[in-house]
């Protein structure tokens, strides 16, 4: 594996679509050249904030072949790859690895609101998956999946499959979860992240969180919060990160995954800010509030494209 060691600002790019609910490849591209304007440290794709449970098999091979062919190596992608199946969740991760991937993001094996894997296949499930490709694998511990992993658990996979060295904390109260798992884990916890888009980032940051995964709306806004932690500039970071919180909160808790889709269209960035059913668009209202704060801010999205 490589030795790179990935840190920072990772944020999920978002899925575009066509009006209609087609693929919209073209904003696709356009959409990951604005993270990489926006300074990002790294990229994630086909995530849930991604609409990656709305997707077929096939476009999730078209997306990962466009995303990983046009960002052509100018920041790390993550690609994610869960799936119940561990026959399918380890040749989801070999493809993205072969097409370029820098690391894959996984949740655990789940299905439904009751079909779990005990803890033994569990470990198991992420060691197939290793064993299919050589980059690391970023274990993604949030609500979504009903499984919970406690820290010992987490550190005993860190332990028995060290490609899973990266760890995105997004359950409640993550910070004390992340204190918790560094100090347990030690040298095997190599990147532990946030994510919820950032909207615990600096508890998480002082519990020793060394990158976040925010989605795409104000990255360039969020690496600074970042820059200023790492250097020592509490204080600086403490004022930039109360400066966007409410945008920060609004996205969390008004809008979801439409947040960035809506702000990237009225941006010029992206055509339209579709999302497929039975996910339903925003509010009139609630898109209003959005642009507002995001005016406020003047976020790179709202101009990138104009």
């Amino acid at each position: 594996m490589s030795s790179r060691v990935h840190a920072g600002v990772y944020p999920v790019a978002p899925t575009t679509f066509h009006d209609n609910g087609d693929l919209d490849l073209d904003s696709q591209r356009r959409a990951l050249d604005c993270m990489i304007d926006q300074g990002v440290d790294g990229i994630c794709i086909l995530a849930n904030f991604s609409e990656q449970f709305l997707l077929s098999d096939e476009e999730r091979d078209t997306l990962i072949d466009v995303c990983l062919e046009h960002v052509a190596g100018r920041v790390p992608v993550i690609v994610t790859c869960s799936h119940f199946s561990t026959r399918i969740a380890a040749a989801r991760a070999k493809r993205a690895a072969e097409r370029g991937a820098a690391m894959v993001m996984m949740m655990p094996p789940y299905h439904g609101a009751t079909l779990r894997a005990p803890e033994a296949l569990l470990i198991e499930h992420f060691a197939r998956v290793a064993e299919a490709i050589d980059i690391p694998i970023m274990v993604q511990d949030a609500p979504l999946s009903g499984v919970e992993l406690p820290v010992p658990l987490l550190v005993r996979l860190a332990r028995e499959v060290p490609q899973a060295s990266y760890f995105k904390i997004e359950v409640p109260f993550a910070a004390a979860k992340l204190r918790a798992l560094i100090a347990a884990g030690g040298d095997a916890i190599v990147g532990p992240f946030d994510g919820e888009e950032g909207i615990t980032l600096m508890a998480d940051l002082d519990a020793g969180a060394t990158g976040t995964m925010s989605s795409a709306l104000l990255p360039e806004l969020i690496k600074p919060v970042l820059a200023d932690h790492k250097a020592g500039r509490r204080k600086e970071a403490m004022a930039g990160y109360a400066r966007i919180l409410p945008l920060i909160n609004y996205e969390n808790r008004q809008c979801g995954l439409r947040a960035c889709k809506t702000v990237m269209m009225e941006g010029g960035v992206i055509a339209s800010d579709a999302v497929r059913h039975p996910l339903s668009p925003l509010a009139p209202e609630t898109r209003a509030g959005l642009l507002e704060l995001a005016r406020e801010l003047d976020v790179l999205a709202l101009r990138w494209g104009r």
